[in-house]
């Protein structure tokens, strides 16, 4: 079989391996398809810290490969790869606090750029025919959307202000929409707004000096019931949220474990925003799984664009010369 392992900075190698031995409680997946975006690029590029060397991938689906593997999980299954796995502890070593309680794979653990890979049945999660592996490739990111409304508490038709454009923060706005609030999605850039309303966000405002105005407009004058700062959608302000949302309310700010940006929390002070955070959607892989198949978020405005792992490296390399590539495109690697 094939793995890819990055060794360092944009130093990513193709190797050929022996298929991975049975491990007791562990079946063996053929990967078929892994999605790729921003964060890969950065980890490639060295900019976002990650346990080197490493296979890198964070999100994938396969197929088990396995006859009599698991009485529920026979060979054929697909299957969505879980990406946020809780470090192993038996409850009475002593922790060091610094580290993270979640193994991300692709990140601080190996991940699943490889032709097979071993994966305890806990570890994954069987998909149903009626999501597709391009839409099962998005279900952690439906995950982090509904961890992040169930932090806000949004209530029917209160307004929740969400701040950043990109693919997390437009199915947010889905989520909040099913659920019968009204979402004001904010953005620097007109494009990434453009995008959003035609995935049925109504409520697009770009920033300036007007916002605040706009907003009350929008909301009568109270400002929003609550508000959402998505930290990977570059070039705003983490103080927005804080500026748009009424005294008293939930502000929740998602981001990748270890990311970093600084805020000032005076205007939360002086408004007693309660302040919350979000790194990943462990818990709600389940429920982002009956999300999508009741087309409760829409990602059909998304470009899949589906390459060969031969051009894996020159789309991560590429990367960073297209700042808006995670508003309407998707980048999926066939292993097949």
């Amino acid at each position: 079989m094939y793995l890819w392992k990055l060794t360092g900075p944009k130093k990513l190698q193709r190797s050929e391996a022996p298929l991975p031995e049975h491990v007791d409680g562990k079946i063996r997946v053929r990967v078929t398809k892994v999605l790729i975006n921003s964060v890969d690029a950065d980890i490639y590029a060295g900019k976002t810290p990650a346990r080197l060397p490493l296979i890198p991938g964070r999100y994938a689906v396969g197929v088990v490969s396995e006859e009599g593997a698991s009485s529920y999980l026979p060979r054929g299954t697909r299957v969505l790869l879980h990406t946020f796995r809780p470090v192993d502890t038996n409850g009475t070593e002593k922790r060091d606090f610094s580290a993270d309680d979640y193994e991300i794979c692709g990140r601080t653990a190996d991940g699943f750029l490889a032709d097979f890979v071993p994966v305890s049945p806990k570890d994954m999660t069987a998909l149903p025919a009626s999501v597709s592996d391009e839409r099962a490739l998005l279900l952690h990111h439906v995950a982090i959307a509904k961890a992040v409304c169930e932090k806000l508490g949004a209530k029917k038709g209160q307004h929740i202000a969400v701040v950043g454009a990109n693919l997390i923060g437009i199915l947010i706005c889905q989520l909040l929409i099913y659920q019968q609030a009204a979402p004001i999605l904010v953005d620097t850039v007109e494009s990434h707004l453009e995008f959003a309303r035609r995935c049925g966000i109504y409520y697009t405002l770009p920033v300036g000096d007007k916002l605040l105005d706009t907003v009350g407009s929008v909301t009568g004058g109270r400002l929003a019931d609550g508000a959402v700062y998505v930290s990977t959608a570059s070039g705003n302000d983490p103080e927005i949220p804080f500026r748009l949302t009424a005294r008293g309310r939930n502000v929740v700010v998602y981001g990748p474990s270890a990311s970093g940006f600084s805020v000032n929390l005076g205007i939360a002070i002086e408004k007693q925003i309660s302040v919350y955070c979000v790194t990943n959607g462990y818990g709600f892989l389940e429920t982002a799984i009956n999300l999508m198949a009741n087309k409760a978020v829409d990602p059909t405005q998304y470009r899949a664009n589906v390459i060969k792992a031969a051009q894996l490296e020159s789309l991560l390399a590429g990367y960073p010369s297209r700042a808006d590539r995670d508003a309407d495109e998707v980048n999926f690697i066939d292993l097949l």
